[in-house]
């Protein structure tokens, strides 16, 4: 049984909530969970990222200001549904979207605007380090970043004095701690799996690069100390209290937990860190990740090799877009109704258009679409351009439209995923939906099991998503019982009795994916031609 709202309210008067905080790509969500890891508050800030001189960027200011009217909002859900202010809290956990290149010089000045995840500028840096190291480092991944800049002879480089992450960035700013979850330090640059630290022969080969460009600083000067799930990571400061709530009522000291990225907290939301589970999250990114019981038997540029945040081995497929098109078009038909004169729920009608696509032909009967935003890795493209496309005789009504643009969606993912999963043999024994694709019950689920011919489950606590995750590791350091794992806290003190719905693959449907997915790679010929035609 749960809590009721007295119990809730003495509960956060004495201290004992516990605060997990994810920024993502649209929007920055705090969740507050009691002590028995149910959410019992929110809030959130929307946000989008800027193309600042071809570069995907979120100014400072704008990182900030959402920080802290996230928490804001958070504060007045508490008061709103307790009556009580949010003074203090029991531990805190900071995540945010993965990768991506943030340097401040000594003086802790910011040297360059913030490089997100999703810029894929840094081709040659990644190909060399992947040569170098005999290990895949995609574009987004921090050390690619940084090696491209050195390419390019970039002045800023030789002031680096700390490179981190949009998370490690506000763990810095709440602590002053330059720490990093094993995590989200595997998305900056290769981690050895049994130190549970990045991998010390190609920091060697890294410091080399430095040293024949003449950087008087090397790669553990500049990088943060990596930490495993339940380490001490810090504790907030009176100066990091009023960066997070300037009102002066946040107290100081509280414990706050390794700082991790958006995949990590999608594991832990889905108890997907033991080996053999999976998870996939799917937003503005998506992503599928698999705790490997074994390592690739070579290295393929499609798929990561992260950790979960305990330092276990993880497949990572990482496609820069998934929805962002998706709910592009289905503005198209909010503006039509709103045409008419009608006041849309948002909510009712993605519901209605995506179980629209179930009654579509498996294979969207002629229809092809591309939902590139940016440039994608999986298929070797730098920039992208939203395409829908059909033959002259293809089946042009609205369920094959919105199922075309469902399978868009999951299509560059699958591709990565049957390198995985057919070439490599990985073997899954489960994998758990969360994110946006999945809020319209059973439709986003039942397209992932046909893309991936495999059982997908979606649980009940999938719309807490990553803060929820986040919040969880931070209850975890302050919990967990002497000796105790992270996949036990989790399966024996989170999960247990959780419902889920799980959806096995149709035959049909997966049959029709496969011939969808032809279509889609043969045509990425199209894709690329409209990237050179229109700029």
């Amino acid at each position: 049984m749960g809590y009721n709202k007295e119990e809730i309210k003495q509960l956060i008067e004495a201290g004992k909530a516990v605060m997990g905080i994810e920024f993502g790509s649209t929007r920055i969500k705090a969740v507050l969970v009691d002590d028995k890891n149910t959410p019992i508050a929110s809030g959130s800030h929307e946000w989008e990222n800027h193309l600042d001189n071809g570069i995907w960027t979120y100014p400072l200011s704008e990182i900030h200001e959402g920080f802290q009217d996230c928490y804001k909002d958070l504060k007045k859900d508490v008061m709103s549904q307790y009556g009580v202010a949010l003074k203090k809290v029991g531990a805190i956990g900071i995540s945010a979207m993965m990768h991506g290149y943030v340097v401040f010089d000594k003086d802790n000045n910011l040297l360059v605007p913030f490089r997100t995840w999703r810029n894929t500028i840094t081709e040659e840096a990644s190909e060399k380090l992947t040569e170098l190291f005999g290990y895949n480092i995609p574009q987004r991944w921090s050390i690619a970043h940084l090696y491209q800049a050195m390419l390019k002879k970039e002045p800023h480089v030789k002031d680096i004095a700390f490179q981190t992450t949009l998370a490690g960035y506000i763990h810095w700013m709440l602590t002053g701690k330059k720490v990093m979850g094993v995590g989200e330090a595997s998305g900056m640059f290769p981690i050895d799996i049994n130190t549970h630290d990045f991998d010390e022969t190609m920091v060697s080969k890294f410091d080399k690069l430095v040293e024949a460009d003449g950087y008087s600083w090397r790669f553990r000067d500049i990088f943060p100390k990596v930490l495993v799930a339940g380490e001490d990571a810090g504790t907030l400061t009176a100066e990091g209290a009023k960066f997070l709530d300037p009102t002066g009522e946040l107290e100081a000291g509280v414990p706050v937990c390794p700082p991790e990225g958006d995949a990590g907290t999608g594991m832990v939301a889905t108890n997907a860190v033991k080996v053999r589970t999976g998870n996939v999250s799917a937003g503005t990114s998506v992503f599928a990740m698999v705790v490997l019981e074994k390592n690739l038997s070579k290295v393929y540029p499609e798929i990561d090799l992260v950790t979960t945040p305990s330092g276990d081995l993880v497949g990572m497929v990482h496609c820069n877009n998934c929805t962002s098109d998706l709910n592009a078009w289905v503005g198209i038909f909010k503006d039509f109704l709103e045409s008419y004169g009608m006041e849309v729920d948002m909510n009712k009608l993605f519901g209605t258009l995506y179980n629209k696509a179930l009654e579509g032909d498996k294979n969207c009967g002629g229809l092809l679409s591309y939902n590139y935003f940016s440039g994608e890795g999986v298929t070797k493209l730098d920039e992208g351009r939203p395409l829908f496309v059909r033959e002259q005789n293809a089946k042009l009504n609205l369920a094959n439209f919105m199922r075309t643009h469902l399978y868009a969606s999951l299509s560059t993912l699958k591709l990565g995923c049957d390198i995985m999963l057919k070439e490599e043999g990985v073997k899954v024994d489960s994998i758990t939906g969360h994110g946006g694709l999945f809020k319209t019950k059973g439709v986003g689920q039942s397209i992932l099991a046909a893309a991936l011919n495999a059982p997908v489950s979606v649980m009940e606590t999938a719309g807490e998503g990553g803060a929820w995750g986040m919040a969880l590791l931070a209850s975890y350091m302050i919990n967990k019982a002497n000796g105790e794992s992270l996949e036990d806290y989790l399966s024996n003190k989170v999960f247990v009795g959780m419902n889920a719905s799980t959806i096995a693959p149709d035959a049909d449907d997966v049959k029709g994916f496969d011939e969808y997915l032809e279509t889609y790679k043969a045509g990425l010929a199209i894709e690329k031609a409209a990237i050179n035609s229109i700029k």
